[in-house]
């Protein structure tokens, strides 16, 4: 069997959602009527399985594993330094804080866009999102030791 591009992702997929439902047997599954904590990981990973199932199969015609440059690895590993300072960041810098820094260094250092358009969307990025979800969603995010 040849690896192509869509075989690895499809293969992520499978094990990220398998991964998701074992780690979702801490919680309790709940009814259809009456869903538990567990019940939408356990159906989105269900649907990730399905999906990922899927990619795996039809993936044949996609390019080959090998035949992928790596031009954009920079790109990538800022990225993924950006994913692990906002799970570090955000109970001890709170939430608007973390996700205006992670949005900043997105658009300013990776992207390379202009001040004016980066500070208008962190603004809008941090502050709408905290808007949706803490205040209209009700969704207790973390504060930070500013309040923030």
């Amino acid at each position: 069997m040849i690896l192509t591009v869509d075989r690895v992702a499809g293969a992520a997929l499978v094990l990220i959602g398998l991964v998701t439902l074992v780690e979702s047997r801490a919680f309790p599954l709940g009814t259809l009527h009456r869903p538990g904590p567990a019940f939408v990981p356990v159906a989105l990973a269900s649907l990730l399985i399905l999906f990922g199932v899927a990619v795996f199969v039809m993936g044949a015609a996609a390019r080959r594993l090998a035949d992928v440059g790596w031009h954009e690895w920079r790109h990538a590993v800022a990225i993924f330094g950006a994913c692990a300072f906002a799970a570090l960041g955000l109970e001890r810098l709170g939430y608007r804080i973390t996700m205006a820094v992670v949005v900043a260094f997105l658009l300013l250092i990776v992207e390379r866009k202009g001040w004016v358009l980066a500070l208008a969307l962190t603004i809008v990025a941090a502050g709408g999102s905290f808007l949706v979800f803490d205040t209209l969603l009700n969704v207790l995010l973390p504060r930070g030791p500013f309040g923030l």
